[in-house]
């Protein structure tokens, strides 16, 4: 039997790596997805996968600071909604995009949970646990992509378990595999002989940058060795290109901005470690990456990361927004080439065999069209 051709209306905060994964796919599932973004914030410089059209707000609709904000977006999303007739919105971050669908009355509303909105805004105030309470309460089913995940939206709603879908979204294990690298990088800057750490999280609070520079500090001092290759930008980057200077690591630190997603799989075969100071990840793409490409990894030892970190199997555990706490874990890692090795190993095994996108997304089109058909 032939699978339904489903109209889809995808909200979502801007368009990234993520979302151009997500509407590829829907493409690739038969659908015909629509893209309504709530920023003009673009991270993937790819153009939209064939087969996506995009909607706009219109010029004369703000932000979502105030009432009226909302109020303004909510009538406007009634009006495109009625325009398009889609068969089933799909949209997130929950207290955003997600919220929004539900107060137009989109149904039927699968809300996306990009994990820090559950595992972090949801319980903020409480005003953000009724606005998240309101959403889920609203929706018909819920994806994300962890286990803590999935306990979050049993906490904050009534939604069935059986209308929740729960795998990490996954990475292209064509693209992200161990191998030598195409770049000159190392070469370049002198670091053929160097130890070399990789971040590619943005410049944002939620990733406590800041808190990775300092562990470096410390870091250096104790394994002079040690060289941090930081990619990414953001809102934050005139503070950590500030404390970068303060705390004199300039000639340590190579801080070239955000990378082509074509080039980051030859980024991560670059270094010889991954390492994230987010204080909340759901099922991180990007440490999924570096797995897949070979690295051990040093993240923080919450939510979803302890689904695929054991520390001193295939990487190590901190504190979250904790400097020493993560120097510690980076030294753990960088200074045991033999047990780097077996991590090394341990990490393409694990991604090849849960981590596959190809073989994850089929819950998302089994659980979406179950919905919409009744």
């Amino acid at each position: 039997m032939d699978r339904p051709r489903l109209r889809v209306l995808y909200i979502s905060r801007g368009y990234t790596t993520h979302d151009h994964r997500f509407l590829e796919s829907f493409v690739g599932a038969g659908w015909t997805p629509i893209h309504l973004p709530l920023l003009d914030e673009r991270l993937d410089k790819r153009p939209l996968p064939a087969g996506v059209d995009t909607l706009s707000w219109g010029k004369d609709i703000g932000g979502l600071a105030t009432p009226e904000d909302w109020e303004n977006r909510r009538k406007k999303l009634i009006e495109l909604l009625s325009d398009t007739g889609p068969d089933v919105v799909i949209a997130g971050p929950v207290q955003t995009g997600a919220l929004l669908a539900a107060l137009a009355r989109a149904k039927p509303l699968v809300t996306v949970s990009w994990g820090t909105d559950l595992l972090v805004d949801a319980d903020a105030s409480e005003e953000a646990r009724y606005f998240t309470r309101y959403a889920l309460d609203n929706s018909a089913g819920v994806f994300g992509d962890c286990r803590a995940v999935r306990d979050a939206v049993h906490r904050h709603s009534s939604i069935p378990d059986d209308r929740i879908v729960t795998f990490p979204w996954g990475i292209d294990l064509e693209r992200f595999s161990p191998g030598p690298s195409a770049l000159t990088l190392r070469r370049d800057l002198g670091w053929v002989e160097n130890a070399v750490f990789i971040s590619t999280r943005s410049w944002e609070q939620v990733y406590a940058v800041d808190v990775l520079v300092r562990a470096f500090a410390l870091v250096l001092k104790r394994f002079p060795s040690a060289r941090l290759l930081l990619l990414g930008d953001g809102s934050l980057e005139p503070e950590i290109r500030q404390l970068i200077t303060e705390l004199g690591l300039e000639e340590f630190i190579h801080a070239p901005g955000r990378a082509r997603y074509d080039l980051l799989p030859d980024y991560f075969r670059s270094a010889d470690v991954y390492v994230s100071a987010a204080v909340s990840d759901g099922t991180s793409i990007s440490l999924l990456e570096a797995m897949a490409c070979g690295l051990p990894v040093v993240v923080s030892n919450s939510f979803g990361n302890l689904e695929w970190v054991r520390a001193g199997v295939n990487g190590a555990l901190a504190a979250p927004g904790d400097a020493e706490s993560l120097s510690e874990a980076m030294l753990s890692v960088v200074s045991r080439a033999d047990e780097a090795a077996r991590m090394r190993e341990e990490n393409v095994a694990t991604a090849r065999r849960r981590a596959d996108w190809k073989v994850n997304f089929p819950g998302l089109v089994t659980l979406v069209e179950r919905l919409v058909a009744g």
